[in-house]
């Protein structure tokens, strides 16, 4: 018997697509898709999505509708994020969702996201030493899971992320020692307002688009393969070395790394800020891994 099950994150920077299907109760990946659409763009600031982050969020969804649609998919899920948690227009984004979707998005609190994004990423490593901690930055938030043997203790989401910090705080190109210096301090007090005990990790796991992208820039990869990129580790050193690079150079500049996926150029290095203060705290080598909230939404999906 074969099912198919598809899972569908509305992030603040990306909307993602993850279809897979179950025979025999073994899982496989049959599409794996990802569109920058910046749904987040002036969320901020205004509090209301940006008609033109609505449309390009909502051709995006009419994508992934289609090809649901010719696969036949009838189990979906869509979950979205940070940005749709702030938005006061979020009915014209939810109305163009079922339209091209057949199915209501859900707006999952921050906590929810955490065990999904930890339930994904413990799932797609072998053993690792306990406990774990997961760390998914997005565009808007930063979740944080702290777990052992499969099951949360800690999880909680903060208000830090590629967009959110980029627009708040990195308004230079490149960014100024002043504006950084602002931008580590807000990083920092969240941290440690965290309740994560960091000294108490043994394993620290990063997923998400943020994440998978410092793991292919720093590897050099002249194409992106998530081959390389599930499993990799990457040392204290290195991490903070290339945020200081990325920090320092021009989003033109940034955007010419082989592996940059259009419309992250300019926000990846108030990513990696927030992943190198989060690796400060552990001396520890971050491992990838290329399972996250999806693999976690299909997880639950399949009961």
């Amino acid at each position: 018997m074969s099912e198919l099950v598809a899972a569908i994150d509305c992030g603040t920077n990306s909307v993602r697509l993850l279809i897979c299907r179950q025979r025999d109760g073994r899982l496989s990946e049959v599409d794996r898709r990802l569109h920058i659409t910046r749904l987040g763009q002036g969320v901020d600031a205004t509090g209301a999505f940006h008609p033109d982050a609505l449309a390009r969020t909502l051709d995006a969804m009419a994508d992934f509708g289609a090809q649901l649609d010719a696969l036949g998919v009838a189990r979906r899920r869509v979950v979205a994020t940070s940005a749709a948690r702030d938005a006061a227009n979020s009915a014209e984004f939810f109305d163009g969702v079922r339209a091209r979707l057949k199915v209501d998005a859900e707006i999952i609190p921050g906590q929810e996201e955490a065990r999904l994004s930890y339930l994904g990423a413990v799932s797609g490593l072998p053993a690792v030493a306990q406990p774990v901690l997961v760390i998914d930055i997005g565009g808007g938030s930063t979740e944080l899971v702290f777990g052992r043997d499969g099951e949360v203790e800690h999880a909680i989401s903060l208000d830090i992320g590629s967009v959110r910090v980029r627009e708040r705080f990195l308004h230079s190109d490149p960014p100024t020692t002043a504006e950084i210096a602002a931008a580590s301090d807000h990083i920092n007090a969240l941290l440690d307002g965290s309740g994560v005990d960091f000294a108490q990790v043994a394993t620290w796991v990063g997923v998400g688009g943020t994440v998978t992208s410092l793991s292919a820039l720093i590897q050099g990869l002249a194409v992106y393969d998530r081959a390389a990129v599930h499993g990799s580790t990457l040392d204290a050193g290195e991490l903070a070395a290339f945020t200081d690079e990325l920090l320092s150079r021009t989003v033109a500049e940034v955007a010419q790394y082989p592996t940059m996926v259009p419309g992250r150029a300019d926000v990846i290095c108030a990513g990696a800020l927030i992943c190198r203060l989060i690796g400060d705290r552990m001396a520890l080598p971050l491992v990838v891994s290329e399972a996250d909230i999806l693999d976690g939404i299909v997880a639950g999906l399949l009961g």
